[in-house]
């Protein structure tokens, strides 16, 4: 795994990146590949915003991962800054070679870089396999998340 590159994601990774998001039965759900300009939008806001880190894994410059990582600061547990990572998503015919630990562990890596004292992620109740992975790393399951759609 020595040819992987982790770095930010531009506008020329937007497709891959909407085509892995898409790429299981919830985000066949929820996402729309044929329609980038909201996505492209969003990666505008994201990369003007220097709390946000939209990555890509990338091997022989073809896009094989990604996930986003956001740095809030916060007046609880005295100060501390935490870290979510969100999006995660892994190419199909990369899954079960280490690339998911990879990106994880940069993720954890920059959220000490940036003085993080929390790592947190949520993850959907159907996605069992995916709540062993992140346990094996060290994560805990220690809340019941909510969300409200608006």
């Amino acid at each position: 795994m020595g040819d992987l590159e982790i770095r930010p994601a531009t506008t020329d990774d937007v497709s891959a990146i909407v085509a892995m998001l898409a790429d299981d039965p919830l985000g066949a759900q929820r996402e729309s590949p044929d329609d980038l300009a909201p996505y492209l939008t969003a990666l505008e806001r994201l990369s003007s915003d220097p709390n946000q880190h939209l990555v890509v894994a990338t091997r022989e410059d073809r896009v094989v991962g990604t996930l986003q990582l956001t740095v809030i600061p916060g007046l609880s547990r005295r100060g501390a800054t935490r870290s979510i990572i969100e999006g995660v998503r892994i190419h199909a015919d990369e899954r079960g070679s280490g690339l998911g630990t990879r990106l994880i562990e940069w993720a954890i890596e920059e959220s000490r870089r940036q003085n993080c004292q929390l790592v947190q992620l949520t993850s959907d109740n159907t996605r069992t396999d995916a709540h062993r992975f992140y346990e094996r790393l060290g994560f805990m399951a220690s809340h019941v998340g909510f969300k409200l759609s608006l």
